[in-house]
C-alpha cells in the first residue's frame, strides 16, 4: 500500500512539476490584465502626402500624452497603396478581434473597416474624411451623435466654393475649368457638387472627365485640356490626388494653371491650395483615439 502511495504521490509531483515548466516557459509572453497594452492597428489607403501628414499628426498627440510604441502600446501600421482589393483585405484582418482599437485615414479606409467592423470587434476611430454622414457607414447629419458606439471619427469640410471664388480673383477672365474624379468615390460626389454650384454662381463652365483608376488620370486631364479647360481643378479625390503628377504636367503642357483644395508642397506646380491644415486634423483623430 505505501507504494502505491509513493507512486501516485511521485505521479501527482511530476505533473505538478511538468505544469510549472510549461507556465514558466509561456511566461514572457504572459502578462497580467492590467498590465496588458492596447493593440492598435493603423490602416492608411495610400502614401499620399495629405494622409501621411493626418498620420503624423496623430502619432504626435499619441507621444505627447505618453503612448510610447513598444512601451505602453503597440501599434502596428497597413498600407494599401490605393490598390482596394488590398484595402478590404486589410480591414477584415484587422477587424477580426486582435486589435482593441482600429485608426484609420482617409474616406475609403473608414468605409472598408466599417463594414468589415460591423460586429464591433475594435473600436474604429477614423480621420481625414470629408463628409463622414455621406460615406454609408451608419452616421446621420441630422443626429451625429446617434452612431455605432465602437464608431467615432471626424469630418473635414474642405473650402471647394472659396478655392472657385479665390481662382476668378486671381484669374478674372477664368471661364471654364476642368476636373478629372472618380465617382466611386463617396467625398468626391460632394465636392464635385459644390463646384458645380459654385462655378454656376461665377458663371463658370464645369467640364467633367470620369476615372476608375489613377492609371486613367493623365488621360482625362489631357482631355480636359483638349475640350478648352482654362484651369484644373482637383477636389479631394484619393484617385486623382495619387496621380496629381499627371495632371500638373498636363496642365504644363496646356500652360494653364491648376488649383486644388489640398494644401501640399508649395513647389509641386499648383497656383494655389486652399484647405485645411492636415496635421492639424490628424491631432484631432489623435485626441479621439486618446
Amino acid at each position: 500500500m505505501r507504494s502505491v502511495i509513493a507512486r501516485l504521490s511521485l505521479g501527482f509531483s511530476l505533473i505538478a512539476l511538468t505544469a510549472v515548466l510549461l507556465l514558466a516557459s509561456d511566461w514572457h509572453q504572459r502578462r497580467p490584465a492590467a498590465q496588458r497594452i492596447p493593440q492598435v492597428a493603423i490602416l492608411l489607403l495610400s502614401s499620399q502626402p495629405v494622409l501621411l501628414e493626418g498620420l503624423e499628426g496623430a502619432l504626435e498627440m499619441l507621444r505627447e500624452n505618453g503612448f510610447i510604441d513598444g512601451q505602453n502600446i503597440a501599434l502596428r501600421q497597413y498600407n494599401a497603396e490605393g490598390d482596394m482589393a488590398t484595402l478590404n483585405a486589410i480591414a477584415r484582418q484587422v477587424t477580426d478581434g486582435q486589435f482593441d482599437m482600429v485608426m484609420t485615414f482617409s474616406t475609403p479606409a473608414m468605409q472598408a473597416v466599417a463594414k468589415a467592423n460591423t460586429r464591433g470587434k475594435a473600436i474604429h476611430v477614423f480621420g481625414l474624411v470629408a463628409d463622414p454622414f455621406a460615406a454609408g457607414v451608419g452616421l446621420r447629419r441630422d443626429a451625429p451623435l446617434d452612431h455605432p458606439r465602437h464608431l467615432v471619427g471626424t469630418g473635414i469640410p474642405l473650402p471647394v466654393g472659396e478655392s472657385f471664388r479665390l481662382a476668378r480673383q486671381l484669374f478674372p477672365r477664368l471661364k471654364t475649368v476642368g476636373v478629372a474624379w472618380n465617382p466611386a468615390e463617396s467625398n468626391s460626389v460632394g465636392f464635385v457638387g459644390q463646384a458645380r454650384t459654385a462655378a454656376q454662381e461665377l458663371e463658370i463652365q464645369l467640364l467633367e472627365a470620369h476615372v476608375d483608376n489613377s492609371s486613367g488620370v493623365l488621360e482625362a486631364a489631357s482631355s480636359l485640356a483638349s475640350r478648352g479647360a482654362q484651369a484644373l481643378w482637383v477636389p479631394g479625390d484619393n484617385t486623382v490626388v495619387s496621380a496629381l503628377n499627371s495632371v500638373i504636367s498636363t496642365a504644363k503642357k496646356a500652360r494653364i494653371p491648376v488649383f486644388t483644395i489640398l494644401p501640399g508642397d508649395p513647389m509641386r506646380g499648383t497656383i494655389l491650395d486652399l484647405g485645411a491644415n492636415f496635421h492639424e486634423v490628424g491631432k484631432l483623430t489623435g485626441i479621439l483615439a486618446l
